[in-house]
């Protein structure tokens, strides 16, 4: 009998995460798994959460925790992931600059820029990412690992190598509109051939 309530945030995972708004932070629950210590007794029971912070403004973080309690390991999780909060440059502010691959372990993601109105196309932890940093158009595939740890610091590590073409001309101390225009040339010569 003291198991029944703990069955509630399984179900609540697999409607697709929680998502909740007390500041100007969105927070989704990705992952919670259940987790024993055998002792002298029997099983200890706690819990582990993986939960995903972000303002959907181009700000997203993840965070991990652990409790006896479902809530209390939401909680710590959702703390951790806002200290780690990460700046993403977005095109247009709904999608990626560019093409990138990202990878963490045996978890490997390819995330591509998109036109409008296609959407977000990434199944689960990734979605869960993209929904809480405000990308709107994005196309994402996950290889190797489908752990959700691995998904979700893979995706992370993929947003991390995103680069804007604000950033890349002033490391190459060139103007944004060299730049640009560099590239639509690029992008004209191989239809002449």
């Amino acid at each position: 009998m003291a198991h029944e309530p703990r069955r509630e945030p399984r179900r609540d995972r697999e409607r697709g995460g929680r998502d909740e708004r007390d500041s100007e932070f969105t927070d989704k629950l990705v992952h919670i798994n259940r987790v024993a210590k055998v002792v002298k007794g029997g099983r200890r029971f706690a819990f582990a959460a993986l939960v995903i912070v972000g303002d959907q403004k181009g700000r997203a973080g993840y965070g991990h925790g652990k409790a006896r309690e479902v809530p209390e390991a939401i909680r710590k999780a959702t703390d951790a992931a806002k200290r780690s909060l990460t700046r993403v440059p977005l095109r247009e502010g709904r999608t990626l600059h560019h093409d990138v691959f990202g990878r963490h372990g045996a978890g490997k993601v390819i995330l591509r820029a998109a036109p409008p109105g296609t959407g977000i196309i990434a199944g689960g932890p990734m979605r869960a990412v993209f929904e809480t940093l405000g990308i709107q158009d994005v196309v994402a595939k996950s290889l190797g690992s489908s752990n959700p740890y691995n998904v979700v610091r893979a995706t992370f590590d993929a947003l991390k190598h995103q680069d804007s073409p604000r950033s890349v001309a002033a490391r190459r101390n060139i103007k944004v509109s060299t730049l640009q225009s560099r590239r639509r040339e690029g992008d004209a010569e191989p239809a002449t051939d």
